[in-house]
């Protein structure tokens, strides 16, 4: 298997650990605004908007990845 097969392959592994690392931090944003300061929990959200911005591409650029030629 050559290096140019393997990209795709790791850019999905990578997106599906973007998006586990969203849900967890968005978890510990509750936990927080629950907690305390809602600031803290703000500058989470905001933080975590880039990450939502950014999906759409991402999955659409590893579809045409993925896709054979």
């Amino acid at each position: 298997m050559s290096t140019s097969d393997l990209l795709p392959s790791l850019l999905s592994k990578l997106y599906e650990n973007q998006l586990a690392l969203e849900a967890s931090i968005m978890e510990l944003s509750k936990w927080v605004e629950q907690r305390g300061p809602g600031d803290v929990a703000e500058n989470i959200r905001g933080a975590l908007h880039t990450i939502d911005e950014n999906e759409e591409f991402i999955k659409l650029t590893l579809a045409v990845l993925m896709s054979p030629e």
